[in-house]
């Protein structure tokens, strides 16, 4: 005899395994990885990475120009070749990594931290110099260890300042802030003063969403104005750049030359290939890959380039809304702040509205290690933001955060 409306448990055979040993299949896998990815938000980085190589296609000519000598002629397409084969390995990166759960994107995201502190502690006594900065290892390819640092100083962070659930007496601002002070310390030695601003902005946004009394970040966030201060007085390359943007640059400027490649074209840009300004640009298909494609695309492309990232950004935060663990909540704010960021301030840049910081621009400049950091940022986002969409969500995340902040006012 059974309940009405109540079923007995199906026997189960002895010599069948418990169902929490059965393993499934790839193509299982895979099924669930469908479901359970932002398929919205990965369709906005591919679509965003199909753009960034017919960019960097306009950029390679004269970037390949100016790098030539009277010895050796770089093939016009070499960086566009290049390029193709690190975004197809970009994308393998971001896929791979999407496939894990949280647990192990955590793990890998604070693996990646100690790593690469441990290689940003190398740099400046065997790092390379370039352009008289020393940010780069040589390990057979061209490697600046504060790119991949970014995505697990993010994953890291949330890990501590998650803590706060089991205790909430733990000093986690302390162990978040004197980790952002070290980090920021190794960056002014190479200098660095553009990483080490977005490195603090993106622990901003984390404590911000910790729910660390404002007091506590405002006491911390002087302390940094204090040695944003000291830079200036102190780092000759932090000064000078900073006194080019307030003086506003000269003809030979870099970034003036950026801003008049961006406006030579108009609104509806000189064609693909037709744009003169850009052959005179340093750093075409990197720093300033922005300007290429105003000249090249027009100023209404360039917004549709920025609709794009806020687009991206928007759609990360709008999955994080409902989040209710705070660790997935606080590393997915950290690493779209970090993506969003960068290219936001490269964007300034090129608007000559930010300092020079010699940054390239997320998933369209050229870039082999660069792009790869990217990568390796968003596929750890889809990783953490992976979401069962037959589960509902009791609140939590940033609506409950707004609706706590809301409450206290």
């Amino acid at each position: 005899m059974t309940t009405p409306g109540v079923f007995p448990a199906p026997r189960r055979n002895s010599s069948a395994p418990p169902p929490a040993l059965v393993r499934r299949g790839w193509r299982e896998e895979m099924r669930i990885w469908w479901r359970e990815v932002d398929r919205a938000l990965l369709a906005l980085i591919v679509l965003l990475m199909g753009f960034g190589t017919l960019a960097v296609a306009a950029a390679s000519p004269a970037s390949a120009d100016q790098l030539s000598t009277a010895a050796v002629t770089l093939d016009a397409f070499m960086f566009l070749k290049r390029h193709v084969v690190f975004q197809l390995l970009g994308l393998a990166l971001i896929i791979g990594l999407s496939v894990l759960g949280r647990e192990d994107a955590r793990r890998i995201g604070i693996i990646a931290f100690a790593f690469m502190l441990a290689l940003l502690v190398l740099v400046p006594f065997i790092g390379v110099e370039k352009n008289g900065s020393r940010r780069w290892l040589e390990i057979g390819m061209s490697l600046q260890p504060s790119e991949f640092l970014k995505p697990g100083f993010a994953v890291v962070l949330a890990w501590i300042l998650s803590w706060r659930l089991r205790d909430p007496q733990l000093p986690v601002l302390a162990f978040a802030s004197a980790i952002l002070a070290l980090i920021a310390g190794l960056l002014m030695m190479q200098p660095n003063l553009g990483e080490t601003i977005l490195f603090a902005g993106i622990w901003f946004v984390m404590v911000m969403l910790a729910g660390v009394s404002l007091k506590r970040i405002a006491s911390v966030a002087g302390a940094g104005i204090a040695g944003l201060v000291l830079t200036y007085f102190f780092y000759d390359n932090a000064r000078n750049r900073i006194d080019s943007f307030l003086g506003g640059g000269t003809a030979f400027d870099q970034v003036d030359l950026a801003f008049r490649t961006l406006t030579n074209g108009g609104s509806t840009g000189t064609g693909l290939w037709l744009g003169t300004r850009k052959m005179n640009l340093p750093e075409a298909h990197t720093d300033y890959i922005f300007s290429v494609i105003g000249e090249e695309f027009g100023l209404a492309v360039c917004a549709l380039v920025v609709a794009l990232y806020c687009a991206i950004v928007l759609r990360a935060l709008m999955r994080l809304v409902d989040e209710d663990d705070l660790f997935a909540l606080l590393a997915g704010a950290g690493l779209i702040a970090q993506v969003g960021g960068q290219a936001f301030m490269n964007v300034l840049v090129n608007l000559q509205l930010f300092p020079s910081k010699g940054a390239t621009l997320p998933l369209i400049s050229y870039g082999g290690s660069s792009t790869l950091a990217v990568c390796f940022a968003l596929g750890l986002l889809l990783a953490i933001t992976r979401r069962n969409p037959f589960l509902t969500r009791e609140g939590g995340g940033l609506r409950e955060f707004f609706e706590r902040k809301e409450e206290r006012a």
